[in-house]
């Protein structure tokens, strides 16, 4: 709290711009109803079609390595958040030798230990987000390999089939969507970095990340595909 004083008019700006991107986007994305037809909703259709075919087989060895090789992804962002968070906590405990090489960095204004570990905090706390999204996802996708290993074989047209497709769907989609909020929050954390140079910078990379994200989820090839049938 002793930090906050130190902050100026345009640093709270950056900072709520910084914030409404991430958490308008967020919100957008999945909730949204205009938000419904991007990459997170329309894959969410596909692991219910996903969940339908795996019913039908008796042998699933196939979704087995499918679910191992989700988990294996969300391990390793998982893993390599614990480094970049335990880097972050370093450069805190090196915040006077960092002080004095920001300021000889481009658009570095003055500055203050207090006013650089606020900065690194920011990034800090994207990371650490970050971890919490990952772990909780790998959680998730373990549950989904729960109800795989549990699952009865049938037909679609079944009520008590289509009603355990739909939980194996859900829980998959629930772990996707842990796994797609860590990713975002890598995207900001990287830009909460560039609040090191200059508040002006922070807001200006968190509307950049905002573009990047809406074109990734609503103008990129791969949604074109995944919606090339409807």
């Amino acid at each position: 709290m002793h930090a906050f004083p130190h902050l100026s008019a345009v640093d709270w700006l950056a900072l709520a711009i910084f914030f409404a991107c991430w958490g308008g986007y967020a919100w957008f994305s999945e909730h949204s109803a205009r938000g419904a037809g991007g990459l997170i909703r329309t894959s969410q259709r596909y692991r219910l079609e996903w969940a339908y075919r795996m019913l039908e087989r008796d042998v699933r060895v196939t979704d087995s390595t499918l679910i191992g090789n989700l988990m294996t992804s969300v391990s390793f962002y998982a893993n390599t958040t614990i480094y970049i968070i335990a880097g972050l906590v370093a450069a805190l405990g090196a915040a006077d030798r960092l002080l004095g090489v920001a300021a000889d960095l481009p658009f570095a204004g003055p500055g203050s230990r207090e006013l650089l570990e606020i900065k690194l905090m920011l990034v800090l706390g994207s990371f650490v987000f970050a971890y919490f999204k990952f772990t909780w996802s790998l959680r998730q996708f373990n549950l989904l390999s729960i109800l795989v290993g549990a699952a009865p074989t049938g037909h679609p047209d079944d009520p008590g089939i289509a009603a355990y497709a739909r939980r194996v769907a859900g829980a998959n989609s629930l772990a996707g969507d842990d796994f797609n909020r860590g990713i975002r929050a890598y995207y900001f954390g990287l830009a909460g970095a560039g609040w090191l140079l200059h508040p002006l910078i922070l807001a200006l990379t968190a509307l950049v990340v905002c573009i990047v994200l809406f074109r990734r989820d609503y103008r990129s090839s791969a949604l074109a595909v995944l919606r090339e049938d409807s």
